[in-house]
C-alpha cells in the first residue's frame, strides 16, 4: 500500500462516549489519536509508505453543537496529526456536505493537502444537497480531493462521482477525485447505501463482490 491511515475513525470524545465505551475512563481521545498515529508510522516505515490523519463526522454535529464546537473536535485530532507529523488529511464518512465543509475549513490551517469523502450515493446527501452540489462546495472550501467513501459498490460510486464531475467541470473546478467503496453490490440500495439492505448487518454475504466484478 502506497498510503497508511491512522485508525481514528470515531476517533473524537463525543464519538467515544456516544457509543457506550468505557475507554475514556482509560485514556484521553489525544492518547488514542496519538497512538494511532505512531502505529500508521511504524507500518508505513517499513515501505515507504505515507501516512493520512483522518477525521470522520460526530455525534455533536447530528445533536445541533454549534459550528465552534465541531471544529474544535476535528481541531483537537488535528493538532495531535500534525505533532506527529502525518503526511496529508482527510476527512471521510460524512452525509452532510456542510459538516464536512466544517472538517475541511479546519485541516486546511494545517497547511497539508486535505481529502474529503462523502457517504453519498447519486441522490446526494441527507440534507438534500445534489451530489454535484456537495462536491462543489467542498472543492471551493479548499479540498484538495473529493470523492465518496463507503455505503455504496464500486458502480454506484461511479455515479455518483459522475454527478460530481460534471459540477466541478461546470465551475471550471479541478480538485482530484478519490472513490473508496465497498465492496458489496448495492444496486437497490436507498439512501444510506447498505445499510439500508434487508440483509444488513448479518446476511451480506451473498452480495460481496466477485474479482471479476470488482475487476468490471
Amino acid at each position: 500500500a502506497d498510503v497508511m491511515q491512522t485508525f481514528t475513525f470515531y476517533g473524537t470524545e463525543d464519538k467515544l462516549s456516544n457509543r457506550g465505551s468505557d475507554v475514556l475512563n482509560k485514556y484521553t481521545a489525544v492518547e488514542l489519536n496519538a497512538a494511532a498515529c505512531n502505529l500508521a508510522r511504524e507500518v508505513a516505515d517499513e515501505g515507504d509508505a505515507l501516512v493520512c490523519g483522518g477525521v470522520c463526522g460526530t455525534p455533536s454535529y447530528v445533536s445541533g453543537e454549534s459550528k465552534e464546537v465541531v471544529q474544535g473536535l476535528f481541531r483537537k485530532q488535528m493538532n495531535v496529526f500534525l505533532e506527529h507529523k502525518v503526511d496529508f488529511l482527510l476527512a471521510e464518512y460524512f452525509d452532510q456536505v456542510e459538516e464536512a465543509e466544517w472538517a475541511v475549513e479546519v485541516l486546511k490551517t494545517s497547511g497539508l493537502a486535505v481529502a474529503v469523502c462523502m457517504c453519498i450515493g447519486p441522490l446526494g446527501d441527507h440534507g438534500g444537497i445534489p451530489a454535484g452540489d456537495c462536491a462543489v462546495r467542498l472543492a471551493k472550501a479548499g479540498a484538495d480531493i473529493v470523492g465518496v467513501n463507503c455505503h455504496f459498490d464500486p458502480f454506484v460510486c461511479l455515479e455518483t462521482m459522475k454527478l460530481m464531475k460534471e459540477a466541478l467541470d461546470r465551475e471550471n473546478l479541478k480538485p482530484h477525485l478519490i472513490i473508496q467503496p465497498v465492496a458489496v453490490l448495492t444496486p437497490d440500495a436507498g439512501q444510506q447505501g447498505f445499510t439500508d439492505l434487508p440483509e444488513f448487518p448479518f446476511a451480506l454475504e451473498p452480495r460481496s463482490m466477485t474479482r471479476f466484478e470488482m475487476h468490471d
